[in-house]
């Protein structure tokens, strides 16, 4: 492996660690404005690949994608109580523009409920016009007063599914099928994340929701991380901005409805739950670059070579990227792919070339290898694979062992000062909740003793997963 770069350690300073992956990782940097960031070509590529891995699954879900505006009339957010309080710390609102005061504020997009409604309330009519299934890729504001880059950020990306149903178990049914077929396959399966997926409490639920159920993961610093969420939105916005449909029995009926989101804060998650102290990690299946192939001297037919095994790897629908920039020191080159997170690199010298071989290393479990030419392919393809699934399993096990079964609030709170707490919710309840919730401790969802989703949280033998977050 290269030199490692001058990172804080995690051990050190996780928090510090984290925005050196950030600056030395280029990845982002902070925008002109508080809280709002800019992102830079490899933090934006690895949004990219989350952004079309997830439409995939989206549109596999049935829905469509479409686009509401950035401004939101004031008036619209006023019309569904628990939504309006809920968001109104974090509103932004404009009232001036085009030279003169306006005669309505407008508000800037904190999320798109209301607007979508008000589309909704148009477009649904009959029981033929459901399920209406939509997404939307968008920015979203919400002023932020502790910001961290892709964590926490006044300004950040992300898409919201909104679904109008004829029936409350269809609605529920859909925003359960979005947590499982959308969010955790992609989290599991393409970010290597392990989650837990759990419904969330009264307090913590989504404002204006009947119920919000999410997918949790543990940071390397036993942090939680919550990493997307889908709710069950009753009729609540379907009453307050008359959306109803015509049954097919004659009668007039309001949607019962779901919305659903996840953002720029999946970029977060996945450093913190992946990097190490040499800089990013990036799992296979995501990586827009899964092999650089480092020209290490441009003679004795080097490039000639780099070309033919870049061709085959493309044959083998590897995502590849050659690094020839033989006027910048190897160790450099090295240490900045080491740093972003590339899953393999192969370099071609003269004299290996001259044996036949090449040397391939492998970012995520640190390795170091001569292979043949003829092997390189298939062996790549094989890492690749080999080493998505370590990524997961690291990651599962580093949960594993930072969770621990309690029985008394005091217990759950000591536990939640390295990783997290499994407690009965019967024994925790409302009153131990809000006792945790003065240190800065929060429940992060509900289970069932078996691991499965509960319905609701009155449901008996509920467990409480409790541990500090982002």
């Amino acid at each position: 492996m290269a030199k490692a770069p001058v990172l804080t350690p995690q051990a050190q300073d996780f928090p510090r660690w984290y925005q050196d992956v950030i600056s030395k990782a280029e990845l982002a940097d902070n925008g002109p404005v508080r809280g709002t960031m800019v992102i830079r070509p490899w933090g934006y590529a690895l949004w990219e690949r989350m952004q079309r891995e997830v439409d995939d699954r989206i549109k596999a879900a049935g829905a469509q994608n479409a686009y509401f505006p950035l401004f939101i009339p004031q008036s619209y957010l006023q019309r569904e109580a628990d939504h309006v309080e809920g968001f109104a710390p974090e509103l932004a609102v404009v009232t001036y523009a085009g030279g003169k005061e306006l005669e309505e504020p407008i508000v800037v997009r904190p999320t798109s409920e209301t607007i979508i409604n008000s589309f909704f309330s148009k477009w649904v009519q009959s029981y033929r016009d459901l399920p209406m299934l939509l997404n939307n890729w968008s920015n979203v504001v919400r002023w932020e007063l502790r910001p961290r880059i892709f964590l926490r950020t006044t300004e950040f990306l992300w898409q919201e599914g909104h679904t109008c149903h004829a029936t409350e178990a269809d609605a529920r049914a859909y925003a359960r099928r979005v947590l499982d077929e959308v969010y955790a396959e992609f989290m599991e399966n393409v970010l290597a994340v392990p989650v837990v997926k759990g419904l969330k409490t009264a307090q913590e639920r989504f404002a204006g929701a009947v119920n919000s159920l999410s997918c949790e993961a543990m940071m390397r610093d036993g942090k939680a991380l919550q990493m997307g969420t889908s709710h069950d939105l009753g009729q609540n916005f379907a009453k307050a901005f008359d959306v109803q449909y015509l049954s097919s029995s004659g009668q007039q009926e309001y949607a019962w409805q779901t919305s659903w989101g996840v953002s720029t804060r999946m970029v977060g998650g996945l450093i913190m739950c992946h990097g190490d102290d040499a800089g990013l990690r990036v799992p296979p299946a995501l990586s827009s670059i899964q092999v650089v192939v480092m020209v290490v001297r441009d003679s004795d037919g080097v490039r000639a070579a780099v070309d033919r095994l870049v061709d085959e790897l493309h044959t083998s629908a590897i995502r590849v990227e050659v690094d020839d920039r033989v006027d910048t020191p190897f160790g450099r080159r090295a240490v900045d792919w080491e740093l972003k997170g590339v899953p393999l690199r192969v370099e071609v010298g003269p004299r290996d070339l001259a044996e036949g071989t090449v040397t391939v290393v492998r970012r995520i479990p640190g390795t170091k290898t001569s292979v043949t030419l003829a092997e390189v392919a298939r062996d790549v393809t094989g890492a690749l694979v080999e080493d998505q699934q370590a990524l997961y399993d690291e990651a599962l096990a580093r949960r594993e062992d930072a969770t621990i079964d309690v029985s008394t609030v005091d217990d759950a709170a000591q536990a939640a000062a390295t990783g997290w707490a499994r407690i009965p919710w019967s024994t925790l309840g409302v009153e131990g909740e809000t006792l945790l919730a003065t240190q800065a401790i929060s429940v992060r969802c509900l289970i069932r003793a078996d691991g499965g989703v509960p319905e609701s949280a009155d449901e008996p033998d509920l467990i409480a997963v409790v541990g500090r977050s982002y």
